[in-house]
């Protein structure tokens, strides 16, 4: 929790002023009743209009003053709320972003989500109250109580066994709500999750019927969590009500032997009133401070969930030495594995720069692994990737984007333009270099079926193009950063084979002495390769040309038959 605490710093003036000027706004409030007692005792029965008149402008001053208090102090906390919160969910953001992509896995797409939002919110509410109540409470109920020990001592123990009782219930509803209010928001992660997930493959599930499935699904989630929550909610309810018995009880205890004391003569009606004042003072207080115990314990729940996304340790990385007399490009003793199984094995191979690195082989043999490896997206469980002679895991970002640009099977856009999807690949390239990258892309019907061209309109996900326009946007991204080393990461799946045949001719007729790595399924797609690398079960299983491939390799051969009408090569 250390870390988010550290972002008040900016607004240290504000937590300062909130709550002393709540404290003044509560100062005037205390002497009320002293005002209303002075004024039927001295005015009423002592029938004076002086004091009447006299206390009454007191109080209105009293009021004013509390009233331009209680403004200045609700902005300021307004203000330290909101500022504290946007700094959080802005560190939040960065933190997210830059985490390294395993880690990113390991913390759930829904649980960001969640915290970014939810989360976030929770907190703010809850800095929010607790600068404005959670000195001003206590200070109304310890002032009060003083004040009643001043009037009468006896009097004054049903206040502090009022107090005492109701501190005591504060703190049990609190303990037994705030591990609830963390697995609520815990549930909360896998309603967002089943959500997200079916709003993203809405076409899947109705393309398969299963509509009625997933509904059912996501209500028992949702009734799950409506349940808890509830449960949760009737703990919580109790505070009001109890509070109000308690005081209410005091109240009565107190106009008993309150009256008696002033048949005796030992107290004065105004002082009575005094009394029941302050008491109803403690009610509102408890009542307000029993409020701002579940907000603040909701608060609590939802930091240490942002505490610990924050707190995540990124992986620390041990570039082995470098190698800079050994090809461009090193796989060496390279092992990774996702969630503890074992993706690829002593991966072993090297490409000589501005060599074309055809990479196949069948669902599941680590094909994207390798080249999230060489891109840097992840890193190996063991063993060194060097890229130019240099581990690449010592590369700072700017220097993996300059080496290595990567198009993915799934293409995903941005909201916004194309031209704003494109100078992703690199800030300040020109528009006839990023209408160039389109044209080598085999994107040029796309743009020609737009009015606007590179300024046309990109909706969310890139849902007004179709796959196959979505896949070749993302290849000229990749193509317009001009890397050294572009991989095409079955980049090219939504492809006919015809334009397939033209982006590699394209790609081939570049004069960027550039080193390309294609990943694909096909072996129309890495026939005219300068090296061919075989993956099967996270093993290299072959290394050569087709033609080499073809007599040297049985699972090449098996994919090449399965895949050409004739059987052979």
């Amino acid at each position: 929790m250390k870390k988010i605490f550290s972002y008040f710093s900016a607004y240290k003036k504000e937590c300062f002023l909130a709550p002393l000027l709540k404290l003044a706004e509560a100062l005037m409030e205390l002497f009320i009743p002293i005002l209303v007692a002075d004024i039927i005792d001295r005015g009423i029965n002592g029938a004076s209009s002086s004091v009447i008149i006299t206390d009454v402008l007191i109080m209105i001053g009293l009021g004013a003053l509390g009233l331009t208090f209680s403004v200045c102090g609700q902005y300021f906390s307004a203000k330290a709320a909101v500022g504290y919160s946007s700094d959080l969910r802005s560190a939040l953001y960065k933190k997210i972003v830059g985490l390294p992509l395993a880690k990113t896995d390991e913390v759930g797409t829904s649980r960001m989500i969640t915290a970014m939002t939810s989360d976030i919110g929770k907190v703010q509410s809850g800095v929010n109250l607790a600068l404005r109540l959670l000195l001003r409470s206590p200070f109304v109920v310890i002032g009060a109580f003083i004040a009643a020990l001043i009037i009468n001592v006896k009097i004054a123990l049903i206040f502090g066994v009022t107090i005492l009782m109701l501190a005591l219930t504060v703190a049990v509803i609190m303990m037994l709500t705030m591990p609830k209010f963390s697995k609520s928001q815990g549930m909360l992660d896998g309603a967002t999750l089943v959500a997200r997930e079916n709003l993203t493959g809405v076409r899947v599930i109705r393309a398969f019927g299963v509509e009625d499935a997933e509904i059912e699904d996501y209500r028992k989630r949702i009734n799950a969590l409506e349940k808890f929550q509830n449960s949760t909610g009737k703990i919580s309810s109790l505070l009001n009500p109890l509070t109000f018995c308690m005081v209410n009880l005091a109240i009565v205890a107190l106009l008993y032997f309150g009256g008696v004391k002033v048949s005796l003569g030992i107290l004065t009606q105004g002082a009575i009133i005094a009394l029941y004042d302050y008491l109803s003072q403690i009610l509102i207080e408890l009542v307000k401070f029993a409020n701002l115990v579940v907000s603040i314990s909701k608060a609590i729940a939802s930091g240490k969930r942002i505490s610990k996304t924050l707190e995540i340790e990124e992986e620390e990385n041990s570039p082995k030495e470098d190698e800079s007399s050994q090809p461009f490009i090193r796989f060496k003793n390279v092992c990774a594995s996702y969630g503890g199984g074992e993706v690829l094995t002593d991966i072993n191979v090297s490409v000589e720069k501005g060599q074309t690195v055809g990479i196949i082989g069948g669902t599941g043999s680590g094909k994207s692994t390798l080249v999230n490896l060489l891109a840097g997206l992840y890193t190996a469980k063991s063993g060194a990737v060097y890229v130019d002679g240099r581990d690449i895991s010592g590369f700072s970002d700017s220097e993996k984007r300059r080496y290595v640009a990567i198009a993915l099977q799934r293409p995903v856009l941005f909201k916004g333009t194309v031209k704003s999807n494109l100078l992703m690949g690199r800030q300040g390239a020109t528009d006839e270099e990023m209408l160039q990258a389109v044209r080598i892309a085999q994107a040029d019907d796309v743009l020609m079926a737009k009015e606007k061209g590179l300024d046309s309109s990109v909706e969310q996900g890139g849902r007004n193009f179709s796959g196959g326009q979505r896949q070749r946007l993302s290849l000229a991204r990749a193509i317009v950063a001009k890397p050294e080393i572009l991989v095409l990461d079955d980049s090219s799946s939504a492809l006919d084979y015809v334009t397939d045949l033209n982006l590699r001719r394209a790609l081939k007729n570049q004069d960027l002495n550039q080193t390309l790595i294609i990943v694909s399924q096909r072996t129309a797609s890495v026939k005219d390769a300068d090296k061919i690398i075989v993956l099967e079960d996270g093993e290299i299983v072959g290394v050569g040309t087709h033609g080499e491939l073809y007599e040297t390799c049985e699972t090449y051969r098996e994919i090449e038959d399965s895949q050409s009408k004739g059987g052979g090569v």
